[in-house]
């Protein structure tokens, strides 16, 4: 079999299996990396290993176990919790604190699912005692979350990045953070005034009930103290995202304001290998020259003036269904350039942002993780009967928002 041809049906072997199973499909990527590589393409071990993003990994592995020892050490609850407290008996404000309060934590670094995780279960707590339907708390938590996803600092936003940056379309992180953040920003506020003008029949009561917590202890004030470093550290000095915060973390555990054991189960372990290994496969496609007739498929879709819309379209149905971050960023970034070569036209960045924006916009859905731990908090069988049904109507809806919104938007925030 013609080794580009062979290394293409791998990677959508993976995206299928990623779809209609459990299975980590970074595991199944190196697998299949190393069958095609060796014994179809007739390439070395050592070429199939040199594929492993050793960088990515490190920043990865680094950022994660910096916040999971915030997470461990309760830092990130006590921040939460403070902030609910701002708005304390005003229902109004409500929705509006459940995005910022998402778009806030994600943005500093834990990312969408940890945010997510975390505010989620007391969000609904108030919501409900406040009379919000239970579809506008998780939208307003869930949309807020992915607004702040792909900020520098974050951990898919250091996968868009570096697949962006390895494309040679690199150099743009805050049009990376402006048109995703825009994107969600918009399709919150719809949320809000399709749901929000009705409050469900529940008591009104005072929202901030729940929301009370303890001072800070010395611990946490050190954490804050050292990620505000860390965050400063890395945008204005421009240190190495993934190495500073190994310091960082390396200092709350000198320190004994983290527990190792604790912090290092909270990693997100099966996300990083979830990259890495498609990363690998990704990489045996370019090498193979499967990449190549992957784009010049997906050329063939469109035109250059549909592109945008199109890609944001396409990476948001294979998204609904599979992971945004492990999935869909690794293997579609790095098309862009090609793409726009392809097809003769197109700016390969606005590419690149819609596939961002078209894949991430989805992640409301249910099936996954984001909706699936939204609808985790609804105890009620009957409410949660609904609110599945509700998600799964929106998600499946953002594929043609987020391609309409890719198609109108794209190529304006490329250009600024």
């Amino acid at each position: 079999m013609n080794p580009s041809l062979a290394s293409l049906i791998a990677l959508l072997i993976a995206i299928i299996l990623s779809i209609a199973m459990r299975i980590n499909v970074g595991v199944v990527s190196i697998a299949l990396a190393w069958l095609v590589g060796v014994y179809i393409a007739g390439l070395k071990v050592d070429a199939i290993l040199s594929g492993f993003p050793s960088s990515l990994f490190i920043t990865l592995t680094g950022v994660t176990l910096l916040f999971a020892c915030a997470e461990a050490n309760g830092t990130l609850k006590s921040l939460a919790d403070g902030t609910v407290n701002v708005v304390r008996g005003n229902r109004k404000m409500l929705p509006l604190l459940f995005f910022l309060l998402g778009f806030l934590v994600s943005t500093v670094g834990p990312g969408a699912i940890s945010s997510v995780a975390l505010i989620v279960p007391l969000a609904m707590v108030i919501g409900d005692r406040a009379g919000l339907s239970p579809l506008l708390t998780s939208l307003m938590v869930a949309n807020g979350a992915n607004a702040g996803n792909l900020s520098p600092v974050s951990a898919v936003g250091v996968i868009a990045n570096t697949k962006m940056a390895e494309a040679g379309i690199g150099g743009h992180e805050w049009k990376v953070w402006g048109a995703n953040f825009t994107a969600h920003l918009l399709v919150a506020a719809a949320a809000w005034l399709l749901f929000g003008r009705k409050p469900a029949e529940t008591d009104p009561a005072a929202t901030g009930d729940e929301a009370t917590r303890e001072p800070f202890t010395p611990c946490q004030m050190i954490t804050i103290a050292v990620i505000g470093l860390w965050i400063i550290g890395a945008l204005a000095a421009k240190l190495n995202l993934g190495l500073s915060a190994f310091a960082a973390a390396s200092l709350l555990l000198l320190a004994r304001c983290a527990d190792q054991k604790k912090a290092l189960a909270r990693v997100q372990w099966g996300v990083i290998i979830m990259v890495t290994g498609v990363s690998v496969l990704i990489s045996l496609l370019e090498k193979t020259g499967g990449m190549e007739l992957f784009t010049s498929l997906l050329a063939r879709l469109a035109t250059p003036g549909s592109i945008n819309g199109v890609i944001a379209f396409v990476t948001g149905a294979i998204s609904t269904y599979s992971s945004t971050s492990g999935v869909v960023l690794p293997a579609f970034l790095p098309t862009a350039p090609l793409l726009a070569s392809q097809l003769g036209g197109g700016d390969p960045l606005a590419i690149a942002l819609s596939i961002n924006v078209g894949s991430s916009i989805v992640d409301v859905s249910p099936l996954s993780t984001l909706g699936a731990l939204c609808l985790a908090t609804v105890h009620d069988p009957a409410t949660a009967q609904q609110l599945f049904r509700r998600l799964m109507l929106w998600g499946f809806s953002m594929t043609l928002i987020g391609a309409a919104f890719s198609q109108l938007f794209a190529g304006f925030i490329a250009r600024l």
